[in-house]
């Protein structure tokens, strides 16, 4: 078991570092145990973040894998046996999380400024800085569909994902409220700044549980390769998903799938220590080396989720491996951005658990869907 407490002297002057240089964190810090997503994320974390991390600090970072949501995380602290020392979160879930005290506050401090001195505060994008999380980059949810389905016109608006006569087909969608609640209205040409307004009402939760409801063939995913594996294996022509995911299969294996920039449901990711983590003073070293702009920039050279740093957007080039240019992939590109919704995560962090059991017992209570 890693040592709750690091020697806060040696602490004090690692933080105090803009730029981490090598420098080891206390003997007591065996290893960090990082909680995230898996599959290409997981993969451009470690090339970005983890290897470097324990070369400039001699600490290894094992790393464990789940679908998000809160309730390992209410069980492993209610228990008082949190195994992990830092949790990859949606800034949502983070939000909700701190205001239950499942996570442990961070220094104002802990950020580190932006290279030319400008501070965190101003260097961040707003909401970037919570109490209990630091967000480190901005995905989107978006829908993609293989190009060979569609050989004549193509799906190029968010309601095309509900229009099966015009493009026929099964459908996969992650099993959740979020992005496909708001698509379902926007099917309906809801403006997009009514959407939580009208989502907040009955009438506008059944509108939308009816689009979805009147999908034919529709797949549930809850990992995040598996829209990924349905698409290529051509169970289905049309899937949600998170669009480095999508980058990747396209890149790196080929995969003939186009992403749908309408409608993209954009997010904060955040970095968060649990609270009772074995390593906290640790892992706010890793956190401050993980949210410089040197980091944020060479993450979105492995995957294309867009820095949460203003001093790191302008850095973002090409991918590391195939050379193409990441600035046109990253969800918060302007054309990319045109149809964007930004997630109102203090409307899901407010409203999570009672959205999550209307959406469970209206698209869930009876056999109307294939669940993968």
């Amino acid at each position: 078991m890693l040592a709750r407490r690091l020697i806060p002297g040696l602490l004090a002057g690692l933080l105090v570092l803009a730029t981490p240089i090598r420098a080891k964190v206390p003997d007591t810090a065996d290893s960090l145990t990082v909680l995230s997503w898996g599959g290409a994320y997981e993969h451009a974390q470690r090339s970005a973040l983890f290897t470097p991390f324990t070369e400039a600090h001699d600490v290894p970072v094992a790393v464990d894998s789940y679908n998000g949501g809160l309730t390992e995380l209410r069980q492993a602290v209610a228990e008082n046996d949190v195994p992990w020392d830092v949790l990859d979160m949606t800034r949502s879930e983070a939000m909700a999380a701190c205001e239950e005290g499942l996570l442990e506050p961070l220094p104002p401090e802990l950020a580190a400024p932006a290279p030319d001195g400008t501070p965190a505060s101003q260097d961040f994008l707003p909401g970037a800085l919570g109490r209990c999380f630091i967000s480190h980059s901005i995905f989107a949810t978006v829908v993609a569909y293989r190009r060979d389905a569609f050989p004549g016109e193509r799906p190029t608006r968010i309601a095309d994902l509900f229009d099966q006569q015009r493009f026929p087909g099964p459908r996969a969608l992650q099993r959740t409220p979020a992005a496909n609640l708001e698509w379902a209205l926007l099917s309906y040409r809801v403006p997009r700044e009514e959407l939580y307004r009208l989502l907040s009402t009955r009438r506008g939760l059944d509108l939308a549980f009816a689009r979805l409801q009147g999908i034919d063939k529709l797949h549930w995913w809850e990992a995040g390769e598996t829209p990924v594996r349905l698409l290529e294996e051509g169970q289905v022509v049309m899937a949600s998903g998170y669009n480095g995911r999508f980058f990747a299969a396209m890149v790196e294996r080929d995969l003939p799938i186009e992403i749908l920039w309408d409608g993209q449901l954009q997010e904060h990711e955040t970095w968060a220590i649990p609270r009772g983590a074995p390593n906290p003073e640790a892992a706010q070293t890793f956190i401050r080396f993980a949210t410089t702009s040197e980091r944020q920039v060479e993450l979105a050279r492995h995957i294309p989720y867009g820095p949460t740093r203003r001093s790191a957007a302008m850095q973002v080039t090409t991918h590391r491996d195939s050379g193409l240019d990441m600035r046109l992939h990253i969800p918060t590109h302007p054309i990319n951005a045109q149809g964007a919704v930004t997630k109102d995560e203090t409307w899901y962090a407010r409203t999570q658990e009672r959205i999550e059991a209307l959406f469970r017992e209206t698209l869930f209570r009876e056999a109307l869907t294939t669940q993968e």
